[in-house]
């Protein structure tokens, strides 16, 4: 008799068309991914902080476990191009993040590392552009032309044999930035973030005497941005999805 009752109660229940029911405790549970993220970021930044020797692995944990935050964000809401783009970005970002550990047989990390993050920027450049991107491009996106002169110009005689390939990489670097002023403000604060985080690295690596605290500031600025970019995307396709 009991379950008569619910089931006449579930039967009077009408719902407007395209009406989407959604499990509150799911929709919750996306978020836990991004938490441990945010985790494992904070102990990377004090592990550099202090020279451990858990700085390295735990970079190397970084974007592994943001990729799974965002698959496990997006089970269910179907897998596309816009998902597939975000994780290609995300392990072309681990290479570079750990391209001496997975290219141990060149001399020098850093040509390898530009490499692989020129192709996480590719990835990027194209899923803002085509797949997330809300708006019009706003005209204070030139700014991010005049942000390259300038880096280029300042940075140009210290580069040496990596002049062009830091210009380049610059440009990808850059293009990202402007193709998210078009997306949501978690994708592009995030670009931004990431922009800041390449433009300190490189007066890390190229400026004779850098600061102690620019490594810090490059991996801090690095996390927050990698980690809103994903967010954002996350975020743009569980909307699609009425999530």
């Amino acid at each position: 008799m009991r379950a008569t009752r619910l089931s006449a109660r579930r039967s009077a229940v009408h719902l407007a068309p395209g009406t989407t029911v959604t499990n509150p405790a799911r929709t919750q549970s996306w978020w836990w991914g991004f938490a441990a993220y945010a985790v494992i970021a904070l102990a990377h930044v004090a592990f550099l902080a202090v020279d451990s020797p858990l700085t390295y692995p735990s970079k190397l944990a970084l974007m592994p476990v943001l990729a799974l935050a965002a698959m496990w964000a997006l089970r269910g809401t179907g897998w596309g191009a816009v998902a597939t783009l975000l994780i290609a970005a995300l392990a072309f970002s681990w290479l570079g993040d750990g391209a001496a550990a997975f290219f141990p047989f060149f001399e020098d990390e850093l040509p390898m590392m530009l490499l692989c993050f020129g192709l996480a920027h590719a990835c990027y450049v194209w899923l803002f552009w085509r797949y997330v991107g809300e708006r019009r491009l706003p005209w204070w996106s030139a700014v991010y032309a005049v942000w390259w002169v300038v880096l280029v110009v300042v940075l140009w005689p210290l580069l040496g044999g990596l002049a062009i390939a830091v210009a380049i990489y610059g440009l990808l670097l850059g293009a990202t930035a402007v193709a998210a002023t078009r997306c949501n403000p978690a994708v592009l604060v995030g670009a931004v973030f990431f922009l800041a985080s390449d433009t300190m690295l490189a007066f890390d690596r190229f400026t004779p005497n850098p600061p102690d605290w620019l490594g810090v500031a490059v991996m801090v600025t690095y996390t927050i941005g990698q980690g809103l970019i994903a967010l954002g995307v996350v975020r743009y396709l569980r909307a699609k999805a009425g999530r």
